[in-house]
């Protein structure tokens, strides 16, 4: 990955640069960020930059060994940690298990969600979880020799998913970390993160991506007319995965928006007996894609609400939302916004703490025929 591919952040990529110059890397740096915003791009363009033999003052040669084999991400020096789930016969799943599918998928495109990941390899239930037998892998590998680089580099995909064992032996790595080796932690929510592990790495905080690169890159897309990029630079927000759903929503989402509609429209009348249907449907959809669901309809109800309002320059709804939204807005309102969305914030933490998703799902929606009409 060069820092020339990466969209935006020419600040932090400055940063980054510079204290390679200077001779300043910190063992364990922080990335931390939203979705979109290009956290892990930025850490496989800093890690390629350390290791390259034949930098230059802005970016990686492209051409040295190093830079070959970190283009593949086969270097021999550079490790990856990041969600993973039990499956078949494997109990104690680590990274090294699905390591060719994460090079395939990271490659294909580094801005990527970890529904999307975890829908990559076939996850159902289950939740993404970086587990405790990834601390001894972690270890083993930390403590040899650099094969080839002056670094080892060790990249943490969401260590707010790690197994609190796993999270705790690592704390020791960073505290006392062989020679020569380099922790990049990339984290879309840091309170999550064990707090002796925050306090431990740099933080770098990687803002979101500024409308002028994301209008430039969409320019460039083949798939966008040139008529709607304004309107995608503003719905994204600076995040450029939004700027793909956007582009090219995936059937997930049509998924997630379909449903919405239903669970408003069945509790608005309200019919019970579709309503449990409802339930039991999304109650077997998955862990990580429940917990989306619930994510995209906290969204799309905070949305309505701005839209009832008519506070048309913050909104952030594409076109078939809007067009859907206007007749149904109204019944978002100040008597009962806030209570919705509190539904959805319990529903969603517990589908996190594994509750009977059925029961979650179907007191979601006994809730909304109570709250809809306020």
């Amino acid at each position: 990955m060069f820092f020339s591919e990466i969209i935006g952040q020419q600040e932090i990529k400055s940063r980054l640069i510079k204290s390679v110059g200077e001779e300043r890397i910190s063992h364990a740096q922080l990335f931390a960020g939203t979705e979109g915003v290009g956290k892990l791009a930025l850490a496989l363009a800093y890690a390629q930059y350390i290791s390259c033999r034949n930098r230059t003052e802005s970016d990686s040669c492209g051409v040295c060994p190093s830079c070959h084999k970190y283009q593949k991400l086969e270097h021999p020096d550079l490790h990856f940690v990041f969600p993973v789930y039990s499956v078949g016969k494997i109990k104690k799943p680590t990274s090294d298990d699905f390591i060719k599918q994460w090079r395939e998928f990271v490659l294909a495109n580094p801005y990527f969600t970890l529904n999307q990941w975890l829908s990559y390899i076939d996850v159902e239930n289950a939740q993404g979880m970086i587990y405790e037998a990834e601390s001894a892998s972690i270890i083993r590998k930390l403590n040899m020799k650099s094969f080839e680089a002056e670094f080892k580099v060790m990249i943490i995909w969401l260590p707010e998913r790690m197994n609190i064992s796993c999270a705790n032996k690592l704390l020791k790595m960073i505290e006392e970390p062989p020679s020569k080796t380099l922790f990049l932690l990339i984290t879309e929510n840091e309170e999550n993160i064990i707090t002796t592990i925050r306090s431990r790495a740099q933080l770098v905080k990687i803002p979101r991506i500024d409308s002028a690169s994301m209008r430039d890159t969409l320019k460039k897309h083949e798939s966008v007319d040139e008529g709607v990029v304004e309107g995608i630079v503003h719905l994204a927000n600076g995040d450029f995965i939004k700027a793909l759903e956007y582009i090219n929503p995936d059937e997930e989402k049509k998924y997630y928006f379909k449903k919405f509609q239903e669970l408003m429209r069945f509790a608005y009348k309200p019919e019970t007996l579709e309503l449990i249907q409802w339930a039991d449907e999304l109650s077997r959809i998955g862990r990580e894609k429940q917990k989306e669901f619930f994510n995209f309809a906290l969204r799309l109800a905070r949305e309505y609400f701005i839209l009832n309002l008519n506070k048309e320059n913050l909104i952030y709804l594409n076109k078939e939302e809007k067009e859907w939204g206007q007749k149904f807005a109204p019944f978002l309102n100040e008597r009962n916004i806030s209570q919705i969305t509190a539904e959805y914030e319990l529903a969603y933490k517990h589908i996190s703490m594994n509750g009977n998703p059925r029961i979650i799902f179907l007191d979601i929606a006994l809730r909304m025929a109570k709250l809809i009409k306020r």
